[in-house]
This record gives structure tokens, C-alpha cells and sequence, in this order.
């Protein structure tokens, strides 16, 4: 492993601080100490003078607990997730400052914040062209010394898809606030988005050595977790959010974390696991929607097919978004309904477009579909576009298997390759990615590495695909036994 910078918090390491210690009252720390001795006997007695005598306690009534604006302002603020009724309270309150004060750059930044904060819990782009125009008024106002606006710019971008935006925005947001923790995080996201893991690990290093307060530590845990979680340190991963779930203040916050927990369990494989943790996160906050979606696929990798179906129905009618209609397309191409699938694929295509329309990049998502039911011509020009602008890992996993499908198995070798190969920066263990490589490997006839990937694609989650599943196991009959039985070094 990797010689760890200064900075880097072990792996698995929780980040939440000890607890101070109590302190005495004043009235204790002016305690006369007095040794009493007599004949073969000595003691100690704590006696205290008689005009020090403790004063009676006097019960101090709780703060009051925060509003729905006061916590949605904080977590908006700050970048944790927020409960979309509070988002949507905040805003309407931000609409109306914005109107009673309008040279306010602060309150301009907070609602463009608040409007990409809610775009991402609804998957509603309309919001997205509000959230720039709030921050670009924001930037007007006060274009010098702004990391709120710039800081909203950098999630806007990332929430689009925009990549070198992101990275462009968060650089300046941080330059000017290295000691403010919520710069880190969506850069970290720009540069992993643009293929720069180093750039990633370092950020993700400068933000464990801020000292952070305690209400905002399990943020920063769920930030490492991701990091980790592409490192391929699954299980440190997977600790980070536990302890994130733990310490976080509100029932949004933990939802979130505890949705991604649930995405970590699926991906290795553990559905009951992933199911419970989904489960859970809906109790927290009904509106957490990626764990509707989540549910619904590791119901589908237990075989509760027609459970999976009405959470998957449940799910996008709360958050229509084209990459969890695709899962569902493909759900009922495995059960050979046919006539709902392409239903399903013709709204991935309407929700992928109506995304594009509010600035969203949705290239990734078009191309998958495009490559397995579509034009696997159309889906390599799309995709290779995307790869030069943002070449992440997810791209090249994409732009490899639409090549495969176009028949250019070579090339498509190469990216396959890129996205599963730690030394390029595939350190994620992906199911799907492995799969890809094993049937591209198939085509160029490297039948041993085919089947050391296919095997590690069923090792690493048996039921990662209700479509693709199955091929991978009937690739892996075809190609037969091997002759060592031998398995990558890191399949387990």
C-alpha cells in the first residue's frame, strides 16, 4: 500500500473526536484540602469553607431546537444533505429576501445553493437555470472575495455533470478559504469526474488535516468513504459512513449516509445487507430517493422481482431520473417483457433530454443506452466526445464497452483496461466494469483473462445485473474450466 501524507487519516479510522473531559465547578476549585491525622490512623477529607458553600443549582431550560429554515441554512451552507420540506422553506424565504434586498450577494448565494441542493433531491433540472442565475447575480454583487458564490457554482457545475467547470470554480472557492472545510468536497467530486485520483487523494488529504467541528466531522467521513470506496478500500469505506451515520445531527443527513452504506453492501455483493440499510434510510427521510431506487435494486438481486418492480415505480415517481429508468428498462428485459422495457427506454431518452435541456451533461447515460439497445455507432461518438472532455473512470468503462459493440474490440481493450487496471486508476471494484472486460477479452481471444474477470465479476456481486448477470455465467460455461483454477490475485 501507498506510503500515506502528511494529513492522511488511516484507513477505517473514525474521525469523530473523543469527548472532553468534564470540568469541575468553580465552587470545587476553591476547596480547602485538609489532612486530618489521629493516633495510628491518617486520612484525607475535601472540607470546604463556610462562605464557599455550593450555590443551588439552577436549571437552564434547552435551546431551542432549530427551525426548518435554521437547519435547512446550515446544511446548505455547509454542503451536508437537508430535508427537501426544509429546502423548499428555505427557498421561499431566500426568494423574499432576494426581492427586499437585492445588491445582497450573500442571499443570492445561499438560494442559488438552496435551488442546486433541491435539484439533486428531485432530479428536476428546472431548478438548475434558476440556481445560475441567483449565483451569477451573487458574483455581480460582489464579484471579489465570494467563496459562498463560487462554492455554489462548483456544486451547480458537478450537479450537471461539468466537470472541468467544477474544478475551475473550486479552485477559486478554495483559494480564497483554504480553512473552510465545504471547498473540499465537490472538488474532490470535479476531480474524480475528470480522471485526476491523484488530485482527489491529495484534496481529500488537506481536508482530514483541517481541524472541523464536531457537527460537521460525519460530512467528511461520508467525503473519505467515497475516496476510499474508489481506492478499492472497500471496507474502510464502508466504516467511514457507518460512523458517519452515527454521529450525523439530522434524520436527512443520516438517510443519505445511510443510502450510501446501502450502495457499498450492494456492491459487494451483500443484498440483505444493502436492503436493510435502504430500508432504514427511508424511515429516516421518506424523500431520500436514492434509497427508493436502491431498495428496488437489491429487492431485484434477491429475486423479489415484483417487489423491485412497484419500489423502482415508487421511487422515480418521487425522482424521475434517466440513469435509475435505464436499471428498470433492462429489470424488464431480463423478465422478457418486452413492451415495457422499451417504454421505459423511450423515458430514459425523454427524462435524459428534458436533463439536458437544464444544462445537465447526460452523454454518460444516453451512451450506455444507446451502446446495449440502441446505435452502438451513435453511443461510440457520443462517448468518445464525453471521454476527451472528462476522461473518468465510469467513461472509459463506457466508451470500452460501446467500442465492443461497434466491433472494435482492440480499442476497446484499451479502455476496459484503463477503467479496471489500479495502476490507471481503476482501483474501484465494479462488478460491471469486470464483465465489460471479460467479454471484450472474450472477442480478442484472451480466453484466460476473460475468465479470470468473469469469475471476479460474479466474486465481487453475483447479482450486479438482472441482464447481464446471466450472460457473464453463460460466457463463463462456454468458455469451460481453467486449466490452473486460478483467480486474480486480489478476486477476494
Amino acid at each position: 500500500m501507498a506510503k500515506r501524507q502528511y494529513g492522511e487519516s488511516e484507513p477505517g479510522t473514525s474521525l469523530v473526536a473523543e469527548p472532553e473531559p468534564r470540568r469541575p465547578g468553580r465552587w470545587l476549585g476553591r476547596a480547602l484540602l485538609t489532612v486530618v491525622a489521629g493516633g495510628a490512623a491518617a486520612g484525607a477529607a475535601l472540607t470546604l469553607l463556610p462562605q464557599e458553600a455550593p450555590r443551588p443549582f439552577r436549571h437552564r431550560p434547552p435551546a431551542p431546537a432549530p427551525g426548518p429554515q435554521a437547519r435547512a441554512l446550515t446544511a446548505v451552507t455547509s454542503g451536508v444533505p437537508a430535508a427537501l420540506p426544509d429546502l423548499t422553506n428555505l427557498i421561499t424565504r431566500q426568494e423574499s429576501a432576494v426581492r427586499a434586498r437585492p445588491a445582497d450577494a450573500r442571499a443570492w448565494a445561499v438560494l442559488g445553493a438552496a435551488y442546486v441542493a433541491r435539484a439533486r433531491r428531485t432530479a428536476d433540472a428546472a431548478d438548475l437555470p434558476r440556481a445560475e442565475r441567483a449565483l451569477g447575480t451573487s458574483l455581480k454583487a460582489r464579484a471579489t472575495k465570494n467563496p459562498e458564490a463560487l462554492a455554489g457554482m462548483t456544486a451547480l457545475a458537478n450537479t450537471r455533470r461539468d466537470f472541468p467547470s467544477a474544478k475551475r470554480y473550486g479552485e477559486q472557492a478554495l483559494k480564497l478559504d483554504p480553512k473552510r472545510w465545504s471547498a473540499y468536497p465537490p472538488l474532490i467530486d470535479a476531480y474524480n469526474g475528470l480522471g485526476d485520483y491523484t488530485a482527489a487523494r491529495n484534496t481529500l488529504d488537506r481536508l482530514l488535516a483541517l481541524r472541523t467541528a464536531p457537527a460537521d466531522r460525519p460530512a467528511v467521513m461520508a467525503r473519505a468513504s467515497a475516496v476510499y470506496r474508489d481506492r478499492g478500500w472497500r471496507e474502510d469505506a464502508a466504516a467511514q459512513l457507518a460512523d458517519a451515520a452515527a454521529a450525523a445531527a439530522t434524520p436527512a443527513e443520516q438517510a443519505a449516509y445511510r443510502a450510501g452504506a446501502g450502495q457499498l453492501a450492494w456492491e459487494r455483493g451483500e443484498p440483505a445487507e444493502a436492503l436493510r440499510q435502504f430500508t432504514e434510510a427511508l424511515r429516516l427521510d421518506p424523500a431520500e430517493a436514492t434509497a427508493g431506487v436502491g431498495r428496488a435494486r437489491a429487492l431485484a438481486a434477491q429475486g423479489r422481482t415484483t417487489d423491485a418492480l412497484t419500489a423502482y415505480r415508487t421511487a422515480l415517481a418521487a425522482r424521475p431520473d434517466a440513469r435509475a429508468t435505464l436499471e428498470l428498462a433492462e429489470l424488464y428485459e431480463s423478465l422478457n417483457r418486452a413492451q415495457d422495457a422499451g417504454t421505459e427506454y423511450g423515458l430514459v431518452r425523454e427524462r435524459a433530454e428534458k436533463a439536458a435541456a437544464g444544462g445537465v451533461d447526460e452523454e454518460l447515460v444516453l451512451g450506455r443506452l444507446e451502446a446495449d439497445h440502441g446505435d452502438p455507432q451513435e453511443a461510440v461518438t457520443r462517448l468518445r466526445a464525453e471521454y476527451e472532455r472528462q476522461p473518468g473512470i465510469e467513461v472509459a468503462d463506457a466508451l470500452g464497452w460501446a467500442l465492443h459493440r461497434a466491433g472494435l474490440d482492440e480499442e476497446a481493450l484499451k479502455f476496459a483496461t484503463t477503467a479496471t487496471d489500479k495502476a490507471k486508476g481503476g482501483g474501484v471494484r465494479s462488478a460491471l466494469h469486470a464483465f465489460h472486460r471479460g467479454m471484450i477479452e472474450i472477442e480478442v481471444e484472451r480466453y484466460g483473462s476473460a475468465r479470470r474477470h468473469l469469475q471476479d465479476a460474479l466474486l465481487v456481486n453475483p447479482a450486479f445485473s438482472p441482464l447481464w448477470a446471466p450472460e457473464a455465467r453463460a460466457a463463463l460455461r462456454d468458455l469451460g474450466d481453467a486449466e490452473d483454477g486460478s483467480l486474480p490475485a486480489d478476486a477476494l
